[in-house]
């Protein structure tokens, strides 16, 4: 028994269980003080806490929503088409996920702000953008948007090019066998994107208070909602931060047990 745990295999294990333990202690320490906590059901009863909820979750799906219906026509471009410039754009693409959300934030208020480049044509127009939910959506899909494109275009690229020629053949269009061939065999990588650019969202915090600001109900979203507790009030801080992990895991342990079970899951394994 001995012999098979060879020294490679040792080190590995405890490399992964040293990390493991890492990532997981600090998650672990949130829920286990909610659980002390005095008074948590009063701090989620909170008009503070509720309000950051709904405000989160509405927005980080909305943001989830905008990155994969644009999004998708840009993965499958970067995965099916050589052109000039495209090692430009795929680096435009990948840029939010490098760059610090505070200085995110500040380009979104710089581009759309009332003294931003396009502030005078929106104010013209009548619209305000900036410090409005509105803002917080953007700027949630500013940063969670390229997590959805990577995973889609690794997707289109596993897609096995035969199986379109095939409905081509059979006189479909190239937008009907997009929808009805391509999309479906990608769909895995397309639902994890979409999950993954939603967690993003749902935990943005720079570049919202810098582009949305935080007002309570209208842009105060659950990250920032636990900054400013924590300053006064540390259970509505812990309460807000236990619902964030609890939905977090919720979400993506669920998607990966459907996932498991797909046919396209199942393969994949």
């Amino acid at each position: 028994m001995l012999k098979a745990l060879a020294p490679d295999r040792i080190t590995f294990t405890l490399a992964a269980l040293l990390l493991l333990i890492f990532l997981v202690l600090p998650v672990a320490a949130i829920l286990v003080k909610v659980a002390q906590a005095t008074a948590p059901l009063d701090a989620l009863g909170s008009s503070v806490v509720t309000e950051a909820l709904r405000l989160s979750l509405v927005t980080s799906s909305i943001s989830a929503a905008v990155a994969a219906v644009l999004g998708t026509p840009v993965a499958f471009l970067l995965a099916r088409y050589r052109f000039p410039g495209r090692a430009v754009v795929d680096s435009l693409v990948d840029l939010p996920m490098v760059l610090p959300p505070a200085v995110a934030g500040l380009g979104l208020l710089m581009a759309f702000g009332r003294r931003g480049i396009l502030g005078g044509a929106l104010d013209v127009l009548g619209l305000e953008l900036a410090f409005t939910t509105a803002a917080v959506v953007m700027a949630q899909t500013f940063v969670a948007a390229p997590f959805y494109i990577r995973s889609a275009k690794a997707g289109f690229e596993g897609v096995d090019r035969e199986l379109e020629r095939v409905s081509a053949t059979l006189g479909s269009s190239r937008l009907r066998t997009f929808f009805r061939v391509t999309v479906p065999l990608a769909g895995p990588a397309l639902m994890g994107g979409a999950v993954m650019a939603w967690a993003r969202a749902l935990g943005e915090f720079g570049a919202t208070i810098m582009f949305a600001g935080n007002t309570i109900g209208r842009t105060q979203t659950m990250p920032l909602a636990i900054y400013i507790a924590f300053q006064s009030d540390l259970t509505a801080s812990l309460v807000l931060a236990g619902i964030l992990v609890v939905v977090s895991f919720a979400v993506l342990f669920t998607f990966k047990v459907l996932l498991g079970r797909s046919p396209l899951g199942a393969a994949r394994a």
